[in-house]
């Protein structure tokens, strides 16, 4: 019984540390700039933000679209605030976040600013 309490309690522990890790440790970090196209707190159980950022090279070019999440209501508030602005979005990418609770995709926004026209 004391067998089997042990590895229970050790899987946990490893469950836990590697969701802490994956949720810690930055896999890359970048920049985007572009148009918020959308942005949304959703999901049943875990409510997160989730957004899609419209990139164009040049006017008349189909858009690139990235995908990410916001975990700061803060970061969230100053997407929101910039509608129908071009923002610089800085991410931190997160490979092998294990559920969904967290964010759907695996680009975080950790800030965003206007940039100027």
């Amino acid at each position: 019984m004391k067998v089997v309490t042990g590895i229970i309690v050790l899987l946990l522990v490893a469950m836990v540390g590697f969701v802490w890790g994956a949720l810690h440790w930055t896999y890359s970090v970048g920049q985007r700039a572009g148009y918020v196209q959308q942005l949304s707190h959703r999901g049943w159980a875990c409510k997160t933000w989730e957004g899609e950022l419209a990139m164009v090279s040049v006017p008349g070019a189909v858009a690139e679209r990235f995908q990410f999440s916001v975990a700061s209501d803060a970061v969230a508030a100053k997407l929101n605030a910039s509608a129908g602005q071009r923002v610089a979005l800085h991410y931190e990418q997160h490979k092998w976040v294990p559920t969904s609770c967290f964010g759907d995709t695996e680009y975080f926004a950790t800030d965003a600013r206007v940039i100027d026209p």
